[in-house]
């Protein structure tokens, strides 16, 4: 039998055992709190190191940017060797907290106007998490426009335009575009080229209106179109005389690299000019002219002439690889071109000494790239004119490029035939006259006014491609051909983050 005095030593025991059962748990519980806000912590503060990391990279950039700002030509930090270039980053008291690697590439091993910018940041208490990002830095390509001219320029209701559009003095936007469109003149004096006359200046709208002496002024961009939250002027101005540097280089860099079997891209003066065809291998035909068509009458915009762009005879000359890199052809003569484009190309055509000489790039057929992705690029820059010819062209025609007249156009010539033209082509060229439709997919640089079509008063086309579409590659912006003249002070072309695998 039980007596009270056990049963009471039973309870304590029971109260003890009980205790030390909710102390167990209390500890364990406890120490899991302890464990997830320990975790907790320390994930928080790799988050932060994280963030601290890319801010180590961003400080790297600007430090090199700054550096290139001090010393343009300075790829190696300032070391005279390769890198990496490893730096202290420091807080605002002083104390380095961590550190940021450069891997640079120079505008000369990447044969652009950009350099290539690599920064990797760590912090010193987290050195395995780390942040690169990579910039393209440089004066941006000229081929960034969709539309670029040193003449006056109006686009029709019926025009949808994509990327930038800029022009050295005025633009009458009366289509859409979807990008800026900037004008360096804050007003300019609008002529019957745009559909101005002391008649109608006043009634035009926009802000136009007739000032004696000057005649009908309009804002520097003006029309019926939009976005005009897009329209910026006065812009910077693009200085068109500063391409023959670009040029000269371009000459000198295609005699530097290889297209095998030659031992330079650089074609010399030599008889009437050259015929490029490009293959979807990455090769490209040349053929030397021997003979030129006949002479037919044309007019230019400004002037009837009588000359012959198409070619009647040629000779073989060999076929030729582009260079893998740095992918520069000159032609010191003219050049025809057509083909299908692998690869990225910069083709150029120009004479020298430029005071007493000119040359003209020629557009033979379609030139179409393999694929339109970031690695296929074609640039045809022209020391005067690129000119689509009467005959050679085909009555649909694509050109995937950026294409830069410098001191002349891009343009078909107005050809004519029939009774009411003063200076017809022949008889056997009429059907030549009109062609179906040009698209362009790419950019055009123009000094002068550049046309595809001549219409007549009631605009209805009469000369030239019926219909025409540009379509801009927004690839060229941050994959321009090979050193493409550049513009405007150097800047940001791209920014990313790179993701080590």
């Amino acid at each position: 039998m039980l007596t009270k005095k056990s049963t009471s030593r039973n309870q304590r025991g029971e109260m003890l055992m009980m205790a030390l059962v909710f102390t167990a748990l209390f500890t364990v519980t406890a120490m899991g709190i302890a464990s997830v806000i320990a975790s907790q912590h320390r994930l928080g503060i790799k988050k932060i190191n994280w963030q601290k990391s890319l801010a180590a990279a961003e400080a790297g950039v600007n430090y090199y940017r700054w550096h290139l700002a001090h010393a343009p030509e300075d790829y190696q930090d300032g070391t005279g060797h390769e890198g990496p270039y490893i730096h202290d980053y420091k807080d605002n008291l002083g104390n380095t907290i961590g550190h940021f690697s450069l891997d640079i590439t120079s505008t000369d091993e990447s044969c652009s106007n950009t350099a290539i910018i690599e920064a990797t940041g760590w912090m010193n208490d987290d050195p395995n998490v780390k942040r690169k990002v990579r910039i393209k830095y440089g004066r941006p390509s000229l081929a960034s426009f969709a539309f670029l001219t040193n003449a006056n320029a109006w686009f029709g209701e019926n025009e949808t335009l994509h990327g930038p559009v800029h022009s050295n003095w005025g633009i009458r936007m009366d289509g859409y575009n979807d990008s800026l469109t900037t004008s360096s003149q804050p007003t300019y004096t609008c002529g019957s080229e745009h559909g101005c006359s002391k008649e109608n200046c006043d009634s035009l709208g926009h802000g136009c209106s007739w000032i004696s002496g000057q005649g009908c002024v309009c804002p520097g961009v003006w029309g019926d179109g939009g976005d005009q939250s897009l329209w910026v002027y006065p812009y910077d101005n693009v200085d068109f005389n500063a391409i023959t540097t670009g040029i000269r280089n371009l000459a000198d860099k295609a005699e530097m690299v290889a297209c095998a079997p030659a031992d330079d891209c650089y074609w010399p003066q030599r008889g009437l000019g050259y015929h490029i065809i490009f293959k979807n291998n990455g090769t490209f035909d040349v053929y030397r002219v021997k003979q030129l068509e006949n002479p037919v009458w044309g007019y230019t915009g400004k002037d009837w002439v009588r000359d012959t762009d198409d070619i009647k005879s040629e000779e073989f000359e060999g076929n030729y690889a582009l260079p893998t890199s740095c992918g520069i052809i000159f032609i010191e003569d003219d050049v025809w071109v057509e083909g299908i484009i692998k690869g990225s190309v910069t083709l150029a055509s120009a004479k020298f000494p430029e005071s007493s000489n000119k040359s003209k790039i020629i557009i033979n057929g379609s030139l179409i790239y393999e694929q339109r992705n970031n690695t296929n690029a074609l640039g045809l820059v022209s020391q005067t004119n690129i000119i689509i010819p009467l005959y050679g062209a085909d009555d649909n025609i694509e050109i995937d490029a950026a294409l830069l007249a410098q001191k002349g156009r891009v343009f078909r010539k107005h050809y004519c035939y029939g009774e009411n033209c003063s200076h017809p082509v022949p008889a056997n060229a009429k059907s030549y006259v009109s062609r179906n439709s040009i698209t362009i997919y790419g950019s055009i640089i123009s000094n002068d006014i550049w046309t595809w079509s001549w219409v007549d008063d009631g605009g209805e086309p009469i000369s030239g491609y019926a219909n025409t579409n540009a379509i801009y590659d927004p690839n060229l912006t941050y994959n321009p051909p090979p050193d493409f003249p550049a513009t405007g002070d150097p800047k940001i072309v791209k920014w990313e983050e790179i993701t080590e695998k």
